[in-house]
């Protein structure tokens, strides 16, 4: 089994994450970018790992045939002093009571195994506990997996940006999601989080920790 971990971007995993940005995006953020975010005291910046043990981390001794199913035994040869391969990355910036979600992707070798929907659950995880009340992102309406994805959250249509996306040409649509603070808010979380466990458990992949997702703010 595969060991995730969840924490703030540190400025050491730049040039990884620009590499994940360029596979995932084209390049929507330029290293620089990144680091703007990294010192705004508005952005809430993070990843997420695989990792092996090391002496300093602790983590559980994870065997190299583990690795095998996610492609990540390959990466280890490569690289036999790599602990740990970046997966995922989401952003959020703290406006006023808004949490505006602004990047959220998974490397494309690992999509479709719950850990865009981990990715999510932790950056709302986050913004509730910042005491923030509603969420906001912009979504192409032929994405339809991403769609999915954030009407399991709650989230809905609010309008549309015209032609925002330069590469294709799309709409954007604007969808939003109120009450973070409420109870019925709290419920679908936690829903969704068990899903999460679930399917990360079906591809081989094990959170470090619950506690992770609460220590990664």
């Amino acid at each position: 089994m595969t060991f995730l971990e969840l924490h703030p971007l540190t400025a050491a995993e730049l040039s990884a994450v620009v590499k994940l940005d360029e596979l995932c995006f084209g390049g929507l953020w330029t290293r620089s970018g990144y680091e703007r975010e990294l010192d705004s005291p508005s952005s809430q910046l993070l990843v997420l790992e695989a990792r092996r043990e090391t002496k300093e981390s602790g983590f559980p001794i994870v065997s190299s045939e583990s690795f095998t199913q996610n492609s990540l035994k390959a990466e280890i040869e490569a690289d036999p002093t790599s602990q740990k391969s970046l997966l995922g990355l989401g952003c959020y910036w703290s406006i006023l009571e808004e949490a505006h979600i602004t990047i959220l992707a998974v490397h494309p070798n690992y999509q479709r195994q719950g850990l865009g929907q981990l990715m999510l659950y932790a950056l709302l995880r986050d913004a509730k506990k910042r005491q923030l009340e509603w969420a906001t992102l912009e979504v192409k309406p032929s994405n339809q997996a991403a769609l999915s994805l954030y009407h399991k959250f709650g989230f809905t249509e609010a309008g549309r940006r015209r032609r925002y996306y330069k590469d294709t040409g799309e709409d954007a649509l604007i969808l939003w999601r109120g009450g973070l603070q409420a109870q019925e808010f709290e419920e679908i979380l936690t829903n969704c989080y068990q899903q999460v466990e679930r399917q990360l458990t079906l591809w081989d992949w094990q959170l470090w920790t619950d506690e992770a997702i609460e220590e990664a703010s």
